[in-house]
């Protein structure tokens, strides 16, 4: 039998881990000029979680959902309930009363896998609660456009709001009526949705579906005077700070918990799955799960989809990289090497060496595939002069390097590479 992963499961190599690992760094630093701080949750939770956060009516909860069944526990189809969960165990309402969170990690659900979309996939969840500002949600977005731009990817913004439990009741009465008209010309599901949440129909990718809706009213008609004014304080925001948006009347989110401002980052270069990223405003959320009546909005990244963006920019990094493959050649050189490279690395640089005893052609040809900036080649003759030869490789130029006893002090020679290595 071939051992192979699960379908819908992806193992993570080197020469890929390094894009995904480049991507997490520019994200934490993006998310600490922000002010945001690192939670890391469990992978298992109860799923009464995501039941009464979710929405018992929505696809995750219903189709999508890895539940132990006797054991009444799920693994997370999404990070924002085990966020919250862990906000309310642990008082962090009473340490501060705005938080500024974020976590990096994998996700399940299970769906059909395709391009940009598996059973495990990662995101990165950002989350602030506690304050119901509009300027918020302007920061909020302003900061996901920035990272993206930051990661060197074009994506639109698109923009939307829900409105709340005041005003939505009116919409979805609207709204029922108008599917009501054409529910034969819909799919099963969109049939099933009518009936338990109407607001989904907008959100179908069924080509019939979208037709049949295009002239369907609008929430943004339907918003009571505070959303109305939260919405429009959201887009004097955004046009203050140069982020341009459109607005997208048919965004209305997979989650029921979602109130006011929902939005999306679409690209045009990965097919269907056109959302790297999305979220919104929900108001009511924490205090559905017992908690205080705090206001809360978030969003997430999926880290497969950016990293496919990236990849077909070509902007990938090398599958190894290190500053420096020393090339020892005979045993006096090897032991030389050998105590150099540790001491190098307890320096910062990232160093290799041939441990194997082969030639100089074969270790050059490892140093290629390392990606290594430099080679510092050690043989008879460079010990007899005291003298190493370093190689840029990239510009092929060459230079001597002092070299030490090792069983002396070589401070000389670790002076001599950091200075060039490190420019």
């Amino acid at each position: 039998m071939k051992l192979k992963a699960l379908n819908g499961f992806k193992d993570i190599i080197p020469g890929e881990v390094e894009l995904w690992q480049a991507v997490e760094t520019t994200a934490r630093q993006t998310f600490a000029r922000f002010g945001f701080s690192e939670i890391r949750m469990p992978v298992l939770e109860k799923t009464e979680l995501f039941a009464r956060s979710i929405g018992e009516a929505t696809d995750i909860v219903e189709k999508e959902m890895y539940t132990f069944v006797d054991k009444q526990i799920t693994m997370r189809p999404e990070a924002t309930a085990s966020l919250l969960r862990a906000y309310l165990e642990h008082g962090l309402h009473v340490q501060k009363p705005v938080q500024r969170l974020f976590t990096i990690g994998p996700m399940f659900r299970h769906e059909r896998p395709q391009k940009g979309r598996l059973r495990q996939f990662h995101q990165m969840d950002v989350e602030v609660l506690g304050a119901e500002s509009p300027l918020v949600d302007v920061e909020l977005m302003a900061m996901g456009a920035m990272l993206l731009d930051q990661l060197g990817l074009s994506v639109s913004l698109e923009l939307n709001s829900l409105g709340c439990p005041d005003c939505r009741p009116a919409f979805r009465k609207n709204l029922l009526s108008f599917i009501n008209e054409r529910i034969e010309a819909l799919c099963d599901d969109c049939k099933r949705r009518s009936n338990t949440n109407p607001l989904r129909v907008l959100d179908c990718k069924n080509r019939g579906c979208r037709h049949q809706v295009e002239e369907a009213p609008s929430i943004q008609d339907h918003l009571c005077s505070g959303c109305a004014d939260h919405f429009q304080a959201v887009q004097n925001g955004l046009q203050q700070l140069g982020v341009k948006y459109s607005l997208n009347k048919f965004m209305v989110r997979g989650l029921d918990y979602y109130t006011r401002t929902t939005f999306e980052f679409i690209t045009g270069d990965l097919g269907a799955q056109a959302a790297v990223g999305a979220g919104g405003r929900y108001d009511g959320l924490i205090e559905r799960l017992g908690g205080p009546a705090v206001p809360g909005i978030g969003f997430a990244l999926g880290m497969e989809r950016l990293i496919l963006l990236l990849q077909q920019k070509d902007e990938t990094s090398s599958a190894n990289h290190c500053d420096l493959f020393v090339a020892g050649l005979g045993e006096a050189a090897a032991n030389l090497a050998f105590s150099l490279v540790h001491t190098l690395r307890g320096n910062g640089l990232s160093v290799l060496m041939d441990l194997e005893g082969r030639g100089l052609k074969n270790q050059m040809k490892q140093a290629n595939r390392a990606g290594a900036g430099h080679v510092l080649i050690i043989g008879e003759d460079e010990l007899s002069k005291g003298q190493g030869i370093l190689r840029n490789m990239v510009t092929q130029e060459q230079q001597e390097i002092p070299l030490s006893d090792p069983n002396l002090d070589q401070q000389a020679t670790i002076d001599a590479l950091l200075a060039i290595i490190n420019g």
